[in-house]
C-alpha cells in the first residue's frame, strides 16, 4: 500500500473531554493514578524485530500513540494531544526476560510493578512490554495506557483493529505516514483556546437565547423536567447509603494482581436462570466472594459501597476516548442465595441506568476540570475512595487474534485503583471470561484467602447453570488448554505447548 494511506479515526479528538481532564489532573494525588493495563498470554514468543515493526505500524495507523499531552499555560484551559516532536519507539516498546523457572505468578508480579510505575508525562502515556521466558516457549504482552486515552470499550476497539486475524504477516496492509511533529507550547495552546472561545461566544449566546425562548413557550413542561432531573441529580451524586467495610478501610499506593478464568457459556447460562445478564452473574459472584471473605475473618457485612461504569457510548460516537458514567450502588453482600443476589443486582443496575442524571459527572466536570489540580484530586477522590469494589464488564474479542505471529490465548484487563479497595474487570475472550483482579494490599490483607473466596463465589453462581461445572482454572492459565477451554478443577496440571514458530 502507498505511504499516503489514511490513518485510523480512532482517538482523533485533540482536546480531552471534561472527564478525561479530571482523570489526568487528579494525579496530583498519586493514589488517583489512572493507569489501565491489558495483559495477554501468548502461545509462543514473537520474533523481536517483527514485534517492533508491528508497533511502529500501529503508531502510524493510530496517531494518538505518537502524541503527548500539553497543558495550557496556568492550567486554565483544556489538556490537549500534540504530536511529540521527540517521539522514540525505543522508549515505549520494551522486552523483559523472566528469571529461570518464571511462571504466571512471576508474570503477574512483574505486571504489578510495571503498572504501578507512573508515566513520564512529557511523553505519550503508553508502554508496551513483551515478557519472555514463560514455560514451554510462551510469552505475555503487556500494554499500559493512561485512562485519559480511552475507556474499556475503546481499548477493545483499539486492540481489535491492531491485532491480526492470521499468524502470518499481511504485507498488503495500509502503511500511513508518521504524523508531522508539532511544536506547541503551553502558552500557544492557551492563546488558541482563548481566541476560539471568544470567537464562538456570539453563536453560543444565540443558542442559549433560543433555548431560553423555547423554555418560556413551554414553562410547565420544562419545569417538570427540571424537577425530575434535579431529584435524579441528588440521587446520583449522593454517597451510597451504607458504610464501607471495616476490613477494607486502609489504603496505600500498592497494587496486587491475580486472575480467574470462567467459562463464558456457563456464566451466561447461570444468569439466564433468573432472566438476568452476564453482568448480573459476574457482580453477584464477586459479592459472594466478599461475603465469604468477611465471614471467615469474623466481620460479616450486609452491604458495601461499590461502583460500576455505565457506557454512554452511542453508535455514531467517535472511536476511542472515554464515554462512560459511573454508578455508585449499595451492594447486597449479605444475600446468601445467589439467584436472589443476581435479581437484586439486576434491579440496582437497571435503576441506575434509567436515572436521567446518570451522566451527571460529565455535566459538572467542565467546571471541576478548571480548578487547581490539588482541589481536583480532593474532589475526585471523594467520589472513589469510599468504594470497596469497582467492577467492570468489558465485551472482548471472541475470535482468534494474533500479535506478530503469536496467538492470544488469554486477555485480562486490570483497571486502576483510584483510592478504592479493589478493581475487578471481566473481559470476554474466546470461550472464557478472563477476570483481572487488582487489590490494594493495605485493604485486602489476606490475598490468598480473598482469591479462594472469589473462586467460591463464582462456584456457587456457576452451579446454577445446567450441567454445572467448576471454574476453568485457578488463574494460572495454560496456553494449550485455551484452544478449547474445558472446565477443570482448580488443581490443574502443567500442559505442554506445541505451536508453530512465527513467520517473518
Amino acid at each position: 500500500m502507498s505511504g499516503d494511506a489514511e490513518a485510523s479515526a480512532w482517538g482523533q479528538a485533540r482536546e480531552m473531554n471534561a472527564v478525561e481532564s479530571l482523570m489526568w489532573r487528579a494525579e496530583a494525588d498519586p493514589r488517583l493514578r489512572s493507569t489501565i493495563t491489558s495483559l495477554e498470554l501468548l502461545d509462543t514468543t514473537p520474533e523481536w524485530e517483527r514485534f517492533l515493526a508491528a508497533h511502529d505500524w500501529a503508531t502510524r495507523l493510530v496517531p494518538r500513540f505518537r502524541q503527548r499531552v500539553v497543558e495550557p499555560a496556568l492550567g486554565m484551559g483544556t489538556p490537549s494531544w500534540v504530536v511529540d516532536p521527540h517521539f522514540d519507539l525505543h522508549y515505549h516498546v520494551r522486552r523483559i526476560q523472566l528469571p529461570a523457572g518464571g511462571d504466571w505468578s512471576a508474570t503477574l508480579e512483574l505486571a504489578e510493578q510495571l503498572a504501578m510505575t507512573p508515566f513520564d508525562r512529557s511523553r505519550s502515556p503508553w508502554e508496551a512490554t513483551l515478557i519472555e521466558g514463560l514455560p514451554d516457549g510462551a510469552s505475555a504482552y503487556l500494554l499500559k495506557l493512561h485512562h485519559a486515552t480511552t475507556d474499556g470499550l475503546g481499548a477493545v476497539q483499539l486492540l481489535g483493529m491492531l491485532h491480526s486475524t492470521t499468524r502470518e504477516p499481511t504485507p498488503g496492509k495500509p502503511q500511513p505516514r508518521a504524523p508531522a511533529a508539532e511544536h506547541t507550547t503551553p502558552t500557544d495552546l492557551l492563546g488558541r483556546q482563548v481566541s476560539r472561545d471568544a470567537a464562538g461566544a456570539p453563536a453560543l449566546a444565540l443558542r442559549n437565547a433560543a433555548a431560553a425562548l423555547r423554555t418560556l413557550q413551554r414553562p410547565n413542561q420544562t419545569l417538570g423536567r427540571a424537577v425530575r432531573f434535579g431529584a435524579s441529580l441528588r440521587r446520583v451524586l449522593a454517597d451510597p447509603d451504607t458504610e464501607g467495610s471495616p476490613l477494607l478501610r486502609d489504603r496505600s499506593l500498592s497494587w496486587r494482581f491475580t486472575t480467574l478464568d470462567i467459562p463464558f457459556a456457563q456464566l451466561r447460562a447461570a444468569s439466564k436462570t433468573v432472566g438476568g445478564s452476564l453482568n448480573d452473574a459476574f457482580v453477584a459472584a464477586l459479592l459472594g466472594g466478599f461475603r465469604r471473605y468477611h465471614e471467615e475473618l469474623g466481620s460479616p457485612i450486609d452491604s458495601m459501597p461499590i461502583a460500576i461504569p455505565i457506557s454512554v457510548r452511542k453508535d455514531d460516537d467517535a472511536e476511542g476516548g472515554n464515554q462512560f458514567a459511573g454508578a455508585r450502588l449499595v451492594a447486597p453482600v449479605g444475600i446468601v442465595d445467589p439467584q436472589e443476589r443476581m435479581r437484586a443486582i439486576g434491579a440496582l443496575v437497571k435503576r441506575a441506568r434509567s436515572e436521567p442524571a446518570v451522566a451527571a459527572l460529565g455535566l459538572v466536570a467542565p467546571a471541576l476540570s478548571r480548578l487547581p489540580a490539588p482541589i481536583i484530586s480532593q474532589l475526585a477522590g471523594s467520589l472513589t475512595k469510599a468504594n470497596d469494589l469497582q467492577a467492570s464488564n468489558v465485551p472482548g474479542i471472541r475470535d482468534d487474534r494474533f500479535i506478530a505471529g503469536a496467538r492470544i490465548v488469554r486477555a485480562y484487563g486490570f483497571g486502576p485503583l483510584p483510592g478504592c479497595a479493589t478493581m475487578i474487570t471481566l473481559v470476554s475472550h474466546g470461550d472464557l471470561c478472563c477476570v483481572g483482579v487488582n487489590v490494594d494490599p493495605a485493604a485486602v490483607t489476606d490475598g490468598p484467602r480473598f482469591e479462594r473466596c472469589l473462586h467460591e463465589g463464582f462456584d456457587e453462581v456457576l452451579a446454577l447453570a445446567p450441567e454445572a461445572r467448576p471454574p476453568a482454572s485457578n488463574g494460572k492459565p495454560k496456553p494449550k488448554a485455551a484452544a478449547k477451554p474445558k472446565a477443570t478443577s482448580r488443581a490443574t496440571t502443567t500442559t505442554k505447548t506445541k505451536a508453530k514458530a512465527p513467520t517473518t
